[in-house]
Parts: C-alpha cells; structure tokens; sequence
C-alpha cells in the first residue's frame, strides 16, 4: 500500500472540513461559531481559521452573537454572503421559462418567468429566451462576486455526461444537444449542468422543502406530461446515461390512450392535465387557466369537477402504490399540478395506497405537496449548479476582486497561487436575443460530481 505523505493527507482532510462549513452555512444559514463547533464535529480553532478564510475570500460574514446573559464574550455569528458567490439557475418548461440568480446560502437574488404558448417550442428560440431571460442577471454579477456555474432544468430525457437531450416529447423535440447549445449561447466562463426538471425538483425540496433532509424520496411533478425524480440513500438515481425517472412513462393501461411518445396507456395519459381537463369537460389543451377554472368549479361542489378529480386521484395514487413498492421511500413529494390538486384528490389516493402498496412500505411513506412551489424545478437547477463549489469550495476559492476591501490571497498551502485571468462568471458576448451563432462546437464528455450531474464548461477558465 503507498503511503500517502503527511502533507497531502493534511490537506485533504482541512478540505473536507471546509466543505461541511459551507455546507452548514448554504442549507441551513447563519450561524455561531459554537453551533458549527457542534454541528460539523470540528474544533473551535478549525472553525475560527476556515471561517475566517471564508470571509476573506467574501463569501462570509461574521456579526456580533446576542448576549446569553453567561460569563464570557458571545459567540460571533457567520452568515453565507449572497453576492460573494452565485450561480444562474434555467429552467425550460412546455409552457414557460424561467431564469434565477441565487446567492450562497440560497437566496434569491433576481427571478424572472416568461409564460409562451404550448406549440411554441422551437429548439433555438428557446434558448435565445433563456439567454434573454439571463442577460440582466449575469449584469449583476459584479467584480467583487463570482459566478460558480449554470444550471438548467429541461423537461426530457437528458444525457448527464453532456447535456444531450435524447427525447422532449412534450417539446416536440429529439437529440438536441442542449448542454453545447447553452454553452455557446450565454458564452460565460462558468461550468454548465444540465439535467431533467424532475430530478432538479428532488433536489431542491430535499435541501430547501417538503423533503428537508430526507434520504429516500420520489419527487413526482407534471402539467402536460409527467416526470419524476427518485433520490435513494441521499443520492439520484439517474440509471446509465441519467435517463431514469421517466416514469409518466411507465405503462398502466393497456387499453388507455395513445402518448406522445408513441407508446399506449403511458401513467401521464391518466393522470396528465389533458386527462384531467377532459374529465371535466374541459378542452384538453386548457392549460393552467383550465385547471383554475375545474379548481375553482370543485371548491363550489360542481359535480363533474369533483367526479374529474377523484377519476385522476384514483390513477395518481395507483401509480404510486407502485412506486412506493419498487423504492420504499420516506416521502412522495407531489409538485406541480399534483400540487395544486393534491387538497382535493388526498384522501382517494391514500385509499389506493392503503388498497395497492405493501403494508411494510405504506405503514413509512408519507404523500406531500410540494412546499417550493412551481419554482421548486427552478431552485433545484440553482442547486445543481452549486454542487461542484460544496464538494470542494478550497479549489473555487478566489481573493476578492482587485481593488476590494481587504483583498487577499487565499491561496492554500500546498496549492500554487493561481495566474491571472478574467473573473469567473464574466460575460463574453453574452446576445440579449440575437440570433444564435451556428459555430456551435461539438458535444464533449463532462465530469460528474457526487450528485452524478455533468458539468459543461466554457472558455479556458472552466468554473471557480
């Protein structure tokens, strides 16, 4: 066995300690110094010299503690710098886009959504959209932050090493390589993940929502078609290429309806808003204003809407026996339009529960509504682009920006100090809705990070 030198070992380990800071500081905010001290299991000098390195690279605070009323001097209190490091989070929907920069520790610093006609769905005016959409976002990105990476959620079948979306039935769309299309569109000097909307979903509400914590979850969420997201043992479960989780897919009536993706009786022919809108009486192609109206028919008792309602619940809850079978999850968390419908359908789905699932696996298993909302796709594609900073910030740590208060090296010992180059996350004829170039290089593989996501980078630099 070769020994590896004390050096390296050393440097290793203060690695992964700064890692459970930030850790601490991004999902759970401020905090005192005393909670870290228990929290991370690290000692009161550890804390004190990598909370202090956090500081001077900008991505942290400390203020005064309160006063506990107990001898001694109060605790000083950390608190994550939004605008110290932040990353755009994308998110391209059947019926809308959405764009966000995200501060350290999770703050929402600029948010935007543009809702566009089911049908409009062009593979290049999307993503001029989105870069229109990320424009006046990366504008804010200042001298004094950084730009740690893009995230971007798609509704499809998506190719984790590099982004290739291989089916968007929904979209109309068919082995798009989006991941290099992005890429070259916003043209940023910042890694590029690329992943389907539901396991985005997943992530963010387990880090910021109705799954807070937990290990084992599904995350199902759906308006036309329907995705899902399953996180297993505290990791994805994304399969070879990271086409699982397609399980609007998964077949559950033979004698069902014709799916957009060529197959018969898909889970999302049952249980989709198209299906949902018909039983109602509804047109099918209703949207989000038909669902509003079947809600707002069912709260006054109209009896076509409720009979529409359960008619889906009954399907919605069948599909889930199933999952609950095949993963033994803690949580099902229901986003998007199950979300909505969830106060109404509640009761017919835990019957078919109690009537489908195995008795072990139901008797733990918990069906919640999303607590993000519709953006929960959107903030989770923010924590995507995130987790290549928390496994490791020491390697993203940079001196705040010339001419900042306080500048610094940061350097870490063992490490070389970095050369000189334009700071991460600068703009580099970023187009607010021009015409896309068509020199769009080719797709190139990614590494993954523990999260089993791809990153893209662009330009020499890669992502800080």
């Amino acid at each position: 066995m070769t020994r590896q030198p004390i050096g390296q070992r050393s440097e290793t380990v203060r690695r992964a300690n700064l890692s459970s800071i930030v850790l601490e500081l991004h999902l759970r905010g401020a905090a005192s110094r005393s909670e870290l001290v228990a929290r991370t299991g690290l000692t009161r000098s550890a804390i004190r010299e990598l909370t202090g390195e956090l500081i001077e690279a900008g991505l942290a605070r400390e203020e005064r503690g309160p006063s506990l009323g107990s001898p001694g001097r109060p605790s000083p209190i950390v608190l994550p710098e939004a605008y110290g490091l932040v990353v755009l989070g994308l998110e391209l929907s059947v019926d809308s886009l959405a764009a966000a920069l995200v501060g350290f520790g999770g703050r929402v610093l600029a948010r935007a959504r543009v809702n566009r006609p089911r049908g409009s769905l062009s593979v290049e005016a999307s993503v001029d959209e989105l870069v229109r959409l990320a424009g006046p976002m990366l504008a804010m990105v200042t001298d004094s932050s950084r730009l740690a990476g893009v995230g971007l959620a798609v509704v499809g079948s998506v190719r984790r090493e590099d982004g290739f979306v291989a089916s968007a039935p929904n979209l109309g769309w068919r082995d798009v390589p989006l991941g290099t299309l992005v890429a070259a569109a916003l043209d940023v000097e910042a890694a590029i993940t690329v992943a389907n909307d539901a396991d985005l979903g997943a992530l963010a509400e387990r880090r910021r929502g109705a799954a807070r914590g937990i290990d084992d979850l599904v995350f199902i969420s759906g308006e036309v078609g329907v995705g899902g997201g399953v996180i297993a043992g505290g990791r994805p479960m994304t399969g070879v290429a990271g086409y699982a989780g397609e399980i609007g897919h998964v077949a559950v009536n033979p004698a069902g309806a014709t799916c957009r993706c060529g197959s018969v009786g898909c889970w999302e022919t049952e249980i989709g808003e198209p299906a949902l809108l018909k039983r109602a009486g509804l047109p099918a192609d209703g949207g989000r204003d038909g669902v509003d109206r079947l809600l707002a028919s069912a709260g006054t008792g109209q009896p076509q809407a409720l009979a529409a309602l359960d008619a889906t619940g009954a399907w919605l809850g069948t599909g889930l026996a199933g999952l609950v079978n095949i993963f033994d999850p803690r949580v099902i968390v229901l986003g998007g339009l199950f979300s909505r419908i969830h106060p109404f359908v509640a009761p017919t789905v835990a019957a078919r529960l109690e009537r489908h699932a195995l008795a072990a696996s139901r008797a733990l298993v918990r069906v919640v509504p999303a607590e993000l909302g519709p953006d929960a796709v959107l903030l989770g594609a923010a924590e995507a682009a995130f987790d290549a900073f928390l496994a490791d910030p020491a390697a993203r740590l940079q001196p705040r920006a010339a001419g900042a208060a306080g500048a610094r090296s940061t350097t870490l010992p063992g490490e070389s100090p970095a050369p000189a180059r334009p700071r991460a996350g600068a703009v580099r004829g970023l187009r607010r809705g021009g015409t896309m170039r068509r020199d769009i290089p080719a797709a190139r593989s990614a590494p993954r990070d523990s999260a089993g996501v791809a990153h893209h980078a662009r330009g020499e630099g890669g992502s800080d």
